[in-house]
Protein backbone atom coordinates (compact mmCIF):
# COMPACT_ATOMS: atom_id res chain seq x y z
CA UNK A 1 0.00 0.00 0.00
CA UNK A 2 0.81 3.21 -0.66
CA UNK A 3 0.12 6.92 -1.51
CA UNK A 4 0.49 8.35 -4.91
CA UNK A 5 1.00 11.80 -5.65
CA UNK A 6 0.70 13.47 -9.37
CA UNK A 7 2.64 17.10 -9.75
CA UNK A 8 1.67 19.48 -12.70
CA UNK A 9 2.17 16.61 -14.79
CA UNK A 10 1.60 17.20 -18.99
CA UNK A 11 1.65 15.19 -21.68
CA UNK A 12 2.55 16.07 -25.40
CA UNK A 13 3.19 14.09 -28.01
CA UNK A 14 4.54 16.06 -30.90
CA UNK A 15 2.62 19.55 -31.19
CA UNK A 16 -0.32 17.83 -29.77
CA UNK A 17 -0.71 18.86 -25.50
CA UNK A 18 -3.24 15.93 -24.63
CA UNK A 19 -2.44 16.52 -20.11
CA UNK A 20 -2.20 19.72 -19.11
CA UNK A 21 -0.89 20.32 -15.27
CA UNK A 22 -2.59 17.70 -13.77
CA UNK A 23 -2.31 17.75 -10.00
CA UNK A 24 -4.05 14.22 -8.04
CA UNK A 25 -3.42 13.32 -4.28
CA UNK A 26 -4.42 9.95 -3.85
CA UNK A 27 -4.26 8.57 -0.47
CA UNK A 28 -2.99 5.43 1.20
CA UNK A 29 -5.30 2.59 0.26
CA UNK A 30 -7.76 4.85 -1.39
CA UNK A 31 -9.59 3.70 -4.28
CA UNK A 32 -9.58 6.82 -7.20
CA UNK A 33 -11.31 6.14 -10.56
CA UNK A 34 -10.71 8.66 -13.55
CA UNK A 35 -13.40 9.48 -15.76
CA UNK A 36 -14.39 10.83 -18.39
CA UNK A 37 -15.33 10.96 -21.55
CA UNK A 38 -13.18 8.92 -24.90
CA UNK A 39 -10.08 11.28 -25.76
CA UNK A 40 -10.50 13.27 -22.21
CA UNK A 41 -6.63 11.74 -21.28
CA UNK A 42 -7.49 9.38 -18.76
CA UNK A 43 -5.64 6.07 -19.98
CA UNK A 44 -2.78 8.51 -21.55
CA UNK A 45 -2.56 9.41 -17.47
CA UNK A 46 -2.73 5.98 -16.44
CA UNK A 47 0.02 5.18 -18.74
CA UNK A 48 2.42 7.91 -17.16
CA UNK A 49 1.79 6.44 -13.53
CA UNK A 50 2.39 2.66 -15.24
CA UNK A 51 5.58 4.19 -16.83
CA UNK A 52 4.22 3.10 -20.43
CA UNK A 53 4.93 6.43 -21.84
CA UNK A 54 6.83 8.83 -20.26
CA UNK A 55 5.48 12.04 -18.67
CA UNK A 56 6.74 15.60 -20.38
CA UNK A 57 6.37 17.63 -17.86
CA UNK A 58 5.83 17.14 -13.74
CA UNK A 59 6.56 14.62 -11.34
CA UNK A 60 4.64 11.32 -10.21
CA UNK A 61 5.40 10.04 -6.61
CA UNK A 62 4.60 6.66 -5.39
CA UNK A 63 5.04 6.05 -1.28
CA UNK A 64 6.37 9.81 -1.58
CA UNK A 65 9.60 8.34 -3.99
CA UNK A 66 9.89 10.21 -7.63
CA UNK A 67 8.99 7.47 -10.57
CA UNK A 68 8.52 9.67 -13.37
CA UNK A 69 11.52 8.59 -15.03
CA UNK A 70 11.66 4.55 -13.83
CA UNK A 71 11.33 2.00 -15.69
CA UNK A 72 7.66 0.29 -15.56
CA UNK A 73 9.26 -3.02 -13.57
CA UNK A 74 10.80 -0.45 -10.48
CA UNK A 75 7.47 1.56 -9.85
CA UNK A 76 6.42 -1.18 -7.88
CA UNK A 77 2.58 -0.92 -9.53
CA UNK A 78 0.41 -4.06 -11.39
CA UNK A 79 -1.96 -3.48 -14.03
CA UNK A 80 -4.77 -5.25 -15.36
CA UNK A 81 -5.76 -4.44 -19.37
CA UNK A 82 -9.01 -3.93 -20.83
CA UNK A 83 -7.75 -7.12 -23.40
CA UNK A 84 -6.78 -9.33 -20.43
CA UNK A 85 -3.41 -10.03 -21.66
CA UNK A 86 -3.15 -13.35 -20.72
CA UNK A 87 -0.88 -16.29 -22.54
CA UNK A 88 -3.24 -18.47 -24.72
CA UNK A 89 -0.07 -21.04 -24.07
CA UNK A 90 0.14 -21.13 -20.48
CA UNK A 91 -2.14 -22.58 -18.04
CA UNK A 92 -4.32 -20.00 -15.32
CA UNK A 93 -1.58 -20.97 -12.44
CA UNK A 94 1.38 -20.30 -15.33
CA UNK A 95 -0.32 -16.71 -16.18
CA UNK A 96 -1.26 -15.95 -12.70
CA UNK A 97 2.42 -16.91 -11.47
CA UNK A 98 4.50 -15.85 -15.01
CA UNK A 99 6.14 -12.16 -13.45
CA UNK A 100 7.04 -14.03 -10.31
CA UNK A 101 9.17 -16.46 -12.59
CA UNK A 102 10.62 -13.64 -14.37
CA UNK A 103 11.76 -11.97 -11.26
CA UNK A 104 13.55 -15.70 -9.98
CA UNK A 105 11.04 -16.35 -7.43
CA UNK A 106 11.42 -19.84 -6.32
CA UNK A 107 8.97 -22.42 -7.41
CA UNK A 108 7.34 -22.96 -3.88
CA UNK A 109 7.17 -19.38 -2.86
CA UNK A 110 5.03 -19.33 -6.60
CA UNK A 111 2.81 -21.67 -5.96
CA UNK A 112 1.68 -20.11 -2.61
CA UNK A 113 0.98 -17.02 -3.69
CA UNK A 114 -0.77 -18.25 -6.72
CA UNK A 115 -2.93 -20.60 -4.74
CA UNK A 116 -3.59 -17.63 -2.23
CA UNK A 117 -4.41 -15.14 -5.33
CA UNK A 118 -7.19 -17.87 -6.65
CA UNK A 119 -8.34 -18.24 -3.21
CA UNK A 120 -9.22 -14.55 -3.40
CA UNK A 121 -10.99 -14.70 -6.73
CA UNK A 122 -12.53 -17.98 -6.83
CA UNK A 123 -10.10 -19.46 -9.47
CA UNK A 124 -8.80 -22.46 -7.43
CA UNK A 125 -10.62 -25.16 -9.66
CA UNK A 126 -9.59 -23.42 -12.81
CA UNK A 127 -5.79 -23.66 -11.82
CA UNK A 128 -4.99 -25.97 -14.96
CA UNK A 129 -7.15 -24.32 -17.39
CA UNK A 130 -5.99 -22.19 -20.46
CA UNK A 131 -7.64 -18.83 -21.20
CA UNK A 132 -9.53 -20.30 -24.22
CA UNK A 133 -11.93 -22.63 -22.00
CA UNK A 134 -12.93 -19.53 -19.31
CA UNK A 135 -15.30 -17.26 -19.90
CA UNK A 136 -15.08 -13.15 -19.80
CA UNK A 137 -15.49 -12.97 -16.14
CA UNK A 138 -12.79 -15.80 -15.52
CA UNK A 139 -10.20 -14.55 -17.91
CA UNK A 140 -10.58 -10.83 -15.91
CA UNK A 141 -10.31 -12.66 -12.93
CA UNK A 142 -7.10 -14.56 -14.12
CA UNK A 143 -5.53 -10.93 -15.29
CA UNK A 144 -6.43 -9.77 -11.54
CA UNK A 145 -4.74 -12.69 -9.98
CA UNK A 146 -1.39 -11.93 -12.22
CA UNK A 147 -1.24 -8.52 -10.36
CA UNK A 148 -2.51 -9.46 -6.65
CA UNK A 149 0.07 -11.98 -6.99
CA UNK A 150 3.13 -9.09 -7.20
CA UNK A 151 1.58 -7.49 -4.15
CA UNK A 152 2.34 -4.22 -5.71
CA UNK A 153 2.40 -0.61 -3.94
CA UNK A 154 0.07 0.41 -6.43
CA UNK A 155 -2.96 -1.32 -8.84
CA UNK A 156 -4.14 0.42 -12.14
CA UNK A 157 -7.36 -1.07 -14.05
CA UNK A 158 -7.60 0.25 -17.60
CA UNK A 159 -11.48 -0.36 -18.39
CA UNK A 160 -11.22 -3.81 -17.21
CA UNK A 161 -14.58 -4.26 -17.89
CA UNK A 162 -15.77 -2.79 -21.05
CA UNK A 163 -15.24 -6.56 -22.22
CA UNK A 164 -18.43 -7.56 -20.79
CA UNK A 165 -21.80 -8.07 -21.29
CA UNK A 166 -23.86 -5.48 -18.53
CA UNK A 167 -25.03 -8.35 -16.07
CA UNK A 168 -21.41 -9.77 -15.93
CA UNK A 169 -20.29 -5.83 -15.40
CA UNK A 170 -22.18 -5.60 -12.34
CA UNK A 171 -21.19 -8.63 -10.90
CA UNK A 172 -17.72 -8.10 -11.35
CA UNK A 173 -18.12 -4.23 -10.06
CA UNK A 174 -19.08 -5.65 -7.04
CA UNK A 175 -16.05 -8.17 -7.21
CA UNK A 176 -13.58 -5.56 -7.43
CA UNK A 177 -15.06 -3.51 -5.24
CA UNK A 178 -14.41 -6.43 -2.49
CA UNK A 179 -11.09 -7.00 -3.53
CA UNK A 180 -10.17 -3.63 -2.58
CA UNK A 181 -11.59 -3.97 0.57
CA UNK A 182 -9.47 -7.13 1.48
CA UNK A 183 -6.37 -5.96 -0.03
CA UNK A 184 -6.58 -2.02 1.14
CA UNK A 185 -4.42 -1.45 -1.82
CA UNK A 186 -4.36 1.82 -3.44
CA UNK A 187 -6.28 1.32 -6.99
CA UNK A 188 -6.22 3.99 -10.11
CA UNK A 189 -8.90 3.01 -11.65
CA UNK A 190 -10.13 4.67 -15.47
CA UNK A 191 -13.57 3.94 -17.07
CA UNK A 192 -15.44 6.26 -19.14
CA UNK A 193 -18.84 4.61 -17.57
CA UNK A 194 -19.56 7.03 -14.64
CA UNK A 195 -21.76 4.27 -13.24
CA UNK A 196 -18.84 2.49 -12.56
CA UNK A 197 -17.15 5.63 -11.18
CA UNK A 198 -20.17 6.00 -8.93
CA UNK A 199 -20.70 2.44 -7.83
CA UNK A 200 -17.04 1.87 -6.93
CA UNK A 201 -14.92 4.94 -6.01
CA UNK A 202 -14.10 6.44 -2.85
CA UNK A 203 -12.75 9.57 -4.99
CA UNK A 204 -13.36 10.66 -8.62
CA UNK A 205 -11.37 12.62 -11.01
CA UNK A 206 -13.43 14.12 -13.53
CA UNK A 207 -11.10 14.82 -16.80
CA UNK A 208 -12.03 16.46 -20.00
CA UNK A 209 -9.81 17.66 -22.64
CA UNK A 210 -6.93 16.68 -20.49
CA UNK A 211 -7.82 19.14 -17.83
CA UNK A 212 -9.35 18.01 -14.33
CA UNK A 213 -12.92 19.61 -14.05
CA UNK A 214 -13.17 18.12 -10.35
CA UNK A 215 -12.34 15.96 -7.63
CA UNK A 216 -14.23 14.71 -4.86
CA UNK A 217 -16.58 11.54 -3.64
CA UNK A 218 -19.23 10.70 -5.93
CA UNK A 219 -21.85 12.01 -3.60
CA UNK A 220 -20.31 15.34 -3.70
CA UNK A 221 -19.83 15.64 -7.50
CA UNK A 222 -23.54 14.27 -7.85
CA UNK A 223 -24.65 16.72 -5.23
CA UNK A 224 -22.46 19.40 -5.78
CA UNK A 225 -20.82 19.46 -9.75
CA UNK A 226 -18.52 22.01 -10.42
CA UNK A 227 -19.64 23.07 -13.65
CA UNK A 228 -21.82 22.04 -15.92
CA UNK A 229 -20.40 19.23 -17.65
CA UNK A 230 -19.94 17.76 -14.79
CA UNK A 231 -23.06 17.87 -13.39
CA UNK A 232 -24.35 16.63 -17.45
CA UNK A 233 -21.39 13.59 -16.83
CA UNK A 234 -22.27 12.78 -13.51
CA UNK A 235 -25.69 11.13 -12.71
CA UNK A 236 -28.20 8.78 -15.10
CA UNK A 237 -30.33 10.00 -16.66
CA UNK A 238 -28.46 13.07 -17.22
CA UNK A 239 -28.97 16.57 -15.58
CA UNK A 240 -31.39 18.52 -17.75
CA UNK A 241 -30.15 21.76 -18.81
CA UNK A 242 -32.44 24.25 -19.25
CA UNK A 243 -30.99 28.31 -20.06
CA UNK A 244 -33.30 31.15 -18.94
CA UNK A 245 -34.07 34.04 -16.05
CA UNK A 246 -35.52 33.90 -12.22
CA UNK A 247 -38.62 35.22 -12.03
CA UNK A 248 -40.73 37.20 -9.95
CA UNK A 249 -39.41 36.84 -6.14
CA UNK A 250 -37.45 34.06 -6.84
CA UNK A 251 -40.55 31.88 -6.99
CA UNK A 252 -40.14 30.28 -10.75
CA UNK A 253 -37.62 30.03 -13.63
CA UNK A 254 -38.35 31.66 -17.12
CA UNK A 255 -37.16 29.28 -19.87
CA UNK A 256 -35.87 31.24 -23.01
CA UNK A 257 -38.85 28.64 -24.70
CA UNK A 258 -41.60 30.78 -22.66
CA UNK A 259 -42.11 28.02 -20.37
CA UNK A 260 -42.04 29.09 -16.62
CA UNK A 261 -41.56 26.81 -14.31
CA UNK A 262 -42.57 26.89 -10.39
CA UNK A 263 -40.28 26.43 -7.33
CA UNK A 264 -42.09 24.67 -4.60
CA UNK A 265 -39.98 27.45 -2.10
CA UNK A 266 -38.43 30.33 -3.71
CA UNK A 267 -34.90 30.95 -4.32
CA UNK A 268 -32.26 33.29 -3.37
CA UNK A 269 -31.05 34.40 -6.78
CA UNK A 270 -32.32 37.60 -8.03
CA UNK A 271 -35.31 38.14 -10.47
CA UNK A 272 -34.21 38.69 -13.78
CA UNK A 273 -30.78 36.76 -13.47
CA UNK A 274 -29.15 35.01 -16.58
CA UNK A 275 -28.88 31.56 -15.64
CA UNK A 276 -28.88 27.94 -16.29
CA UNK A 277 -31.17 25.43 -14.62
CA UNK A 278 -29.59 22.09 -13.95
CA UNK A 279 -32.63 19.73 -13.42
CA UNK A 280 -31.74 16.16 -12.51
CA UNK A 281 -34.92 13.92 -13.26
CA UNK A 282 -35.23 12.45 -10.36
CA UNK A 283 -35.58 15.17 -8.34
CA UNK A 284 -39.14 16.25 -10.78
CA UNK A 285 -42.26 15.70 -9.00
CA UNK A 286 -45.63 15.66 -10.40
CA UNK A 287 -48.23 18.49 -8.74
CA UNK A 288 -51.69 19.14 -9.85
CA UNK A 289 -50.45 23.03 -9.20
CA UNK A 290 -47.58 22.85 -11.23
CA UNK A 291 -46.44 23.83 -14.17
CA UNK A 292 -48.33 22.77 -16.97
CA UNK A 293 -46.54 19.82 -19.20
CA UNK A 294 -47.16 17.69 -22.29
CA UNK A 295 -46.01 13.98 -21.80
CA UNK A 296 -43.79 13.26 -25.13
CA UNK A 297 -42.95 10.10 -24.34
CA UNK A 298 -43.07 7.46 -21.42
CA UNK A 299 -40.70 4.37 -21.18
CA UNK A 300 -40.94 2.02 -18.22
CA UNK A 301 -38.10 0.05 -16.99
CA UNK A 302 -39.94 -1.77 -14.82
CA UNK A 303 -39.35 -0.43 -11.08
CA UNK A 304 -38.75 3.00 -12.83
CA UNK A 305 -40.92 5.15 -14.99
CA UNK A 306 -38.74 7.25 -17.61
CA UNK A 307 -40.78 10.34 -18.92
CA UNK A 308 -39.89 12.67 -21.78
CA UNK A 309 -41.79 16.20 -21.10
CA UNK A 310 -42.27 19.05 -23.15
CA UNK A 311 -41.90 22.02 -22.40
CA UNK A 312 -43.49 24.92 -24.57
CA UNK A 313 -41.20 23.07 -27.22
CA UNK A 314 -38.07 22.09 -24.44
CA UNK A 315 -37.66 18.58 -23.61
CA UNK A 316 -37.32 17.50 -19.84
CA UNK A 317 -36.18 13.82 -18.95
CA UNK A 318 -38.10 13.22 -15.42
CA UNK A 319 -37.63 9.82 -13.96
CA UNK A 320 -40.69 8.83 -11.65
CA UNK A 321 -40.31 5.99 -8.85
CA UNK A 322 -43.79 5.18 -8.62
CA UNK A 323 -46.18 4.23 -11.58
CA UNK A 324 -47.95 7.13 -12.48
CA UNK A 325 -51.05 7.24 -14.85
CA UNK A 326 -49.38 8.65 -17.31
CA UNK A 327 -50.69 9.24 -21.24
CA UNK A 328 -48.42 10.22 -24.08
CA UNK A 329 -49.61 13.47 -25.11
CA UNK A 330 -51.31 14.06 -22.25
CA UNK A 331 -50.77 17.25 -19.91
CA UNK A 332 -49.09 16.56 -16.45
CA UNK A 333 -48.43 19.41 -13.46
CA UNK A 334 -44.73 18.81 -12.47
CA UNK A 335 -43.08 21.26 -9.71
CA UNK A 336 -39.65 21.72 -8.76
CA UNK A 337 -38.04 21.30 -5.28
CA UNK A 338 -35.57 24.32 -4.79
CA UNK A 339 -32.70 22.52 -2.49
CA UNK A 340 -32.60 19.96 -6.07
CA UNK A 341 -31.97 22.51 -8.39
CA UNK A 342 -28.78 23.85 -9.91
CA UNK A 343 -27.50 27.32 -11.25
CA UNK A 344 -24.88 27.58 -13.48
CA UNK A 345 -23.16 30.48 -15.10
CA UNK A 346 -24.09 30.43 -19.10
CA UNK A 347 -20.75 32.06 -19.62
CA UNK A 348 -18.75 30.47 -17.96
CA UNK A 349 -20.19 27.15 -17.06
CA UNK A 350 -19.25 27.12 -13.37
CA UNK A 351 -21.87 26.39 -10.60
CA UNK A 352 -23.57 29.42 -8.93
CA UNK A 353 -23.83 29.24 -5.36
Amino acid sequence: MAPLTIQQATKSFGGLSVLHGIDIEIEDGEFVVLVGPSGCGKSTLLRLIAGLEDISTGEILIDGKVVSRLHPKDRDIAMVFQSYALYPHMSVAENMGFSLRMRDVSQAERDEKVRGAAEILGLTNLLDRYPRQLSGGQRQRVAMGRAIVRDPKVFLFDEPLSNLDAKLRVQMRAEIRELHKKLKTTIVYVTHDQIEAMTMADKIVVLRDGYVEQIGSPLELYDTPANMFVGGFIGSPAMNMLEGSIGEGGRSFLLDSGAELAFATPVSLEQGRRTVLGLRPETITVSPEGSPATVRLIEPTGADLHVILDLAGEPVTALFRERLPLEEGGEVGISLPAENVHFFDPESGERIT
